[in-house]
């Protein structure tokens, strides 16, 4: 192999120098075994990181026991980490290969902390670039995705994407090294296998060079992806008010589809929700879609764009709790000829003896009802609310005043009429709401 073509590659994309000390995750594949041997080779200084996800049995066992004897013979310093990847992926409710990536790349960053180094090298080469482009394909991406893999990501280095897999293999049998091959790699059952083991032999018989078009492609696109970046912000300034989107900004640019799904995408939003959304923007307001981290809620004039929350909008409070993102200031007054009942929509006043105490406070919930002041039917909370306007967001914010079971004021909105003061109210509960 010339370790020239490595070392221009190195230089060119400046992955890191000779004075950098390099951590190389080394899983005792092909790949990982040339990445460690080249860089040695070359005079590079190398500590070896191994990961131990227990999925493979003794090949799991295997592995690692071939990573501690190669690192012994070569007098490389080794670390190496076990992970329980199956619980973690059942705890965190994702897949078990999600789960070991997030595993590896945290514990490669802890390690290079504490051990002074400079970049994690990968053992990433041609042919996973082009697999990792067609699977993004596949999987429907932005442009982003059709760039193949990148040389360098924060402290990820991968010096190999100037290789293919045939040259290392060409390379290891000309210096006789052995290394382990993960069986899992040779069964199709997987996405990316069946696109190493069927689609591409496949698409190779319609184009030999059919690689070599695609990185080619992928370059070309790098360029493009540039302006495309730029484009993309600038569209996001025009359409996003803080985190919403405004739907008739959004309609009047030029690709108003792409740009929701480079907005959307990083939130966790795939391309059929997106589009379900899109498609949602000329119809009636109220329609949620949702992530595992955020939603969209579809109002009248925006796209709102927030958090899922855990917490539980059940707990009921006092009017004097703390805890409360408001203030309830609440005194007793005696009705005399010259009490006047304000009028603002922040005061509410109630006869003292109509009301059951202690009161409460909490959101309103689903099935809620109340008799607004001045009606005498009942009337669902949500219904009122609509009439008034208000957002599916705002709506799960509404705070209630409670008396025993019954809402006695929709805070800062409307009080309920068969709490009135009437001619025959001698006290008066008169409450002040004052937002923090």
């Amino acid at each position: 192999m010339n370790k020239k073509k490595i070392a221009q590659y190195i230089d060119q994309e400046k992955l890191f120098t000779r004075e950098d000390k390099i951590l190389v995750t080394l899983s005792g594949g092909a790949d990982s075994v040339a990445l460690l041997r080249l860089l040695l080779d070359m005079g590079y200084t190398c500590e070896a990181t191994h990961c131990n996800f227990h999925l493979r049995g003794d090949e799991s066992v295997r592995d690692e026991m071939f990573v501690r004897e190669l690192c012994l013979q070569l007098e490389v310093p080794l670390h190496i980490q076990h992970f329980q990847t199956t619980e973690e992926a059942e705890k965190r409710h994702i897949s078990i290969e999600m789960a070991a990536r997030e595993l590896r790349y945290a514990w490669f960053e802890q390690l290079r902390l504490q051990q002074g180094a400079d970049v994690i090298a990968v053992a990433h080469h041609k042919d996973d670039s082009v697999e990792t482009l067609l699977l993004n394909l596949i999987r429907g991406t932005g442009i982003n995705g059709l760039l193949g893999i990148r040389p360098k990501n924060g402290n990820i280095v991968r010096p190999l994407l100037c290789l293919d897999r045939k040259e290392i293999t060409e390379y290891l049998q000309a210096i006789g090294q052995s290394y382990v091959t993960d069986s899992t790699n040779l069964r199709d059952e997987y996405t990316r296998n069946k696109i190493r083991l069927n689609l591409l032999p496949l698409m190779q018989k319609i184009n030999p060079s059919v690689k070599e078009s695609l990185l080619r492609t992928a370059e070309y696109l790098n360029d493009a992806a540039l302006l495309y970046k730029k484009g993309i912000e600038e569209g996001k300034r025009k359409v996003q008010t803080g985190q919403d989107i405004l739907i008739s900004a959004l309609l009047q640019e030029p690709a108003p589809e792409t740009l929701l799904f480079e907005i959307l995408s990083p939130l966790g939003f795939n391309g059929a929700q997106i589009k379900d959304i899109f498609t949602s923007l000329n119809g009636q307001p109220g329609k949620i879609f949702l992530s595992r981290g955020w939603r969209v809620i579809k109002d009248r004039k925006f796209l709102q764009i927030e958090p899922v929350c855990s917490e539980d909008t059940s707990t009921v409070f006092s009017p004097d709790d703390p805890a409360l993102p408001f203030c309830l200031i609440m005194e007793e007054l005696e009705v005399t000829d010259d009490f006047i009942i304000p009028r603002d929509r922040n005061t509410a006043c109630f006869d003292a003896d109509k009301l059951k105490q202690p009161l409460t406070v909490r959101h309103c919930r689903q099935g809620d009802t109340f008799v607004p002041f001045g009606m005498t039917g009942r009337k669902k909370v949500s219904d009122y609310l609509t009439d008034r306007k208000f957002s599916l967001s705002r709506k799960e914010q509404q705070w209630v005043l409670c008396s025993g079971s019954h809402i006695i004021w929709l805070i800062g909105e409307r009080t309920d009429n068969r709490f009135r003061i009437d001619d025959q109210t001698r006290k008066v509960i008169m409450l002040k709401f004052i937002p923090y």
